[in-house]
Order: structure tokens, then C-alpha cells, then sequence
């Protein structure tokens, strides 16, 4: 499955969820983050709040929240580890239950994307 992040002008992230035996030859050829695509959030989780939740398994080094297309309601966010066993970890302590509303949350990796200004 993949997950695009089309918002604006900004290079498109990729976000791919494949079963984790798979994982380790995509790594052959590509430097990849790790990290959990997660939907249905409740409307009042902040990034904050949703880094601070994740940070019981590990070093978050991302995490954006966005409303999806055409629904200010229907809110996703991309949480992203410093390591492979971090964003496993937080995957398999699921379900989460984040401001009272179980979410759908979904271990995925991503290519890493050159900084901007490289």
C-alpha cells in the first residue's frame, strides 16, 4: 500500500506499508524512516500531544498532523522514530487509544528526502 502526502508544492513523501520481512531488502536500496501513518484522530490532538504519546517507545523526530482532502474532521498524521525497533515497538504496543478514540494506526517506511538547500 501506498500512502501519498500530496500538499502543495513540496516534494511528495511516500509512505509504504509492506509486511516487515519485506522491509529489510527495500532497505537494500534506499535509505529509509521509519515511522506510523495513523487515522482517525480526535479533532482535538494537537502534535504535541501526539509526539508526547509516542515518545514511551522511542525518539520522535517528526510528527504532522493534517486534515485530510475536503473533510476538516477527518484528521491524519505521520509520526516518525529515529530507528526501526522504535517504530516497531510503538506499532505492536497498539491498539492506541489517543484523547479517548482508538485510532488506526499503520507501521509504514519512507525513502528519506534530501534536506532542502542540498
Amino acid at each position: 500500500m501506498f500512502i501519498s502526502d500530496n500538499v502543495g508544492t513540496a516534494p511528495k513523501r511516500i509512505f509504504i506499508k509492506l509486511p516487515k520481512k519485506h522491509m529489510a531488502g527495500l532497505s537494500l536500496y534506499y535509505a529509509l524512516d521509519h515511522g506510523l501513518f495513523i487515522t482517525d484522530l480526535n479533532s482535538n490532538v494537537s502534535e504535541s500531544h501526539l509526539a508526547t504519546y509516542f515518545t514511551e517507545w522511542g525518539c520522535i523526530t517528526m510528527c504532522k498532523i493534517k486534515n485530510s482532502p475536503g473533510s476538516s474532521k477527518d484528521r491524519r498524521a505521520y509520526v516518525r522514530f529515529s530507528t526501526e525497533e522504535e517504530a516497531d515497538q510503538a506499532d505492536w504496543a497498539g491498539p492506541h487509544f489517543i484523547f479517548g478514540k482508538e485510532c488506526i494506526v499503520r507501521r509504514v517506511v519512507s525513502p528519506k528526502m534530501e534536506p532542502e538547500g542540498s
